[in-house]
């Protein structure tokens, strides 16, 4: 039996995988990739098989069931597998199924964490998700067109809201959080292929979002997410009175 080795591939940029990640990855026999994974990636791994296991929205898809079996098997004729995932293994990745399946073949396996979309976004737009007095409280969600579902209500008490594989339902996510009281003048920041040379970011409000005026922007080839909250709003200018005397008193 090999080891199979979650690694978290980041946000996009090759160089944003972790230094553990890249190594692994230099050892891998086989790697099996989620489809969005930048193919400079996968030069990390230039003896490998390589096995592209990805789902795309509306896109033909493998199934998890069929991933599941594909990961076991490397692993039982292989010493170094790798499931090569985008962001971070643990958020949206699905990955306790295959740590369950894994567990059930009796093969041992390593999560390795990676950047995820939200972290990458917040730094390419410079807007910090929290911050002082503005946002106390962070949520990360994907949006569940499930009936009766109270998700929006309890996700809309969060401060800064990020969503994640939001973008065909951008006008429907932005009218649910209208209707749970956020105001019709939130800032969004709209944030595609974040980190890699396609990278784009589109700013408005949460009403212009609910009016469909996001929609003819958003690339439908490209992965997106939606930032949601006053900590996404455009900076003043100006320099604060406070910050400026705390820099004097550090200077003094």
């Amino acid at each position: 039996m090999g080891k199979v080795y979650l690694i978290g591939a980041g946000p996009g940029a090759a160089d944003l995988i972790t230094v553990r990640g890249a190594k692994l990855l230099s050892q891998a026999q086989v790697v099996l990739h989620d489809a969005l994974i930048e193919p400079a990636m996968l030069d990390y791994a230039p003896d490998a098989r390589k096995i592209a296991v990805g789902k795309r929205c509306g896109q033909r898809s493998t199934a998890q069931h069929f991933i599941n079996k594909q990961i076991v098997d490397a692993a039982r004729e292989h010493d170094v597998v790798v499931r090569l995932k985008g962001g971070d293994p643990m958020l949206f990745g699905r990955a306790d199924e295959e740590m369950r399946a894994l567990e059930a073949a009796g093969i041992e396996y390593e999560v390795v964490p990676g950047i995820t979309a939200a972290l990458a976004s917040a730094a390419t737009l410079k807007r910090s998700l929290t911050l002082r007095g503005v946002s106390r409280s962070v949520a990360l969600a994907t949006y569940s067109r499930a009936p009766n579902t109270d998700e929006i209500r309890e996700q809309a008490s969060a401060d800064s809201l990020v969503f994640y594989m939001g973008r065909d339902s951008a006008p429907e996510i932005a009218q649910q959080l209208l209707d749970s009281g956020r105001a019709g003048s939130t800032p969004v920041a709209i944030v595609e292929a974040c980190s890699t040379e396609r990278e784009r970011s589109l700013t408005l409000t949460l009403g212009a979002m609910a009016r469909g005026d996001a929609q003819d922007w958003l690339d439908a080839s490209q992965p997106s997410l939606l930032m949601i909250g006053e900590a996404f709003a455009e900076r003043s200018s100006g320099v604060s009175t406070e910050l400026v005397q705390a820099a004097l008193q550090v200077a003094a």
